[in-house]
């Protein structure tokens, strides 16, 4: 089970966050990605509450992860606020932070 969830981890990170134009992995967007029998559920937050992408993101998560699978795929939104902390180091050295 763990191989097809950092599958789908490594394949979302053909999702760009367009405004910031890094991948939805390296921000931290990704919040978890949880696998069951039939289905694959994936938290992800938004950089912003009110992100004007926030449903073209989702989608594109959705379909990312849809083409790594045969499961089930539901995204949704978590409650959890982003924070530049959350992104990989290397994602925040090329942003300057």
């Amino acid at each position: 089970m763990q191989g097809e969830v950092q599958a789908i981890r490594d394949g979302l990170r053909d999702v760009i966050d367009f405004e910031i134009g890094l991948d939805v992995v390296a921000l931290g967007l990704i919040r978890d990605i949880v696998e069951a029998d039939d289905n694959v559920k994936i938290t992800m937050i938004l950089t912003s509450p009110m992100c004007p992408m926030a449903s073209f993101m989702m989608n594109q998560v959705h379909e990312r992860a849809s083409e790594l699978t045969t499961k089930s795929v539901e995204v949704v939104l978590g409650k959890e606020m982003w924070r530049p902390d959350m992104m990989e180091q290397e994602a925040r050295e090329t942003l300057g932070i």
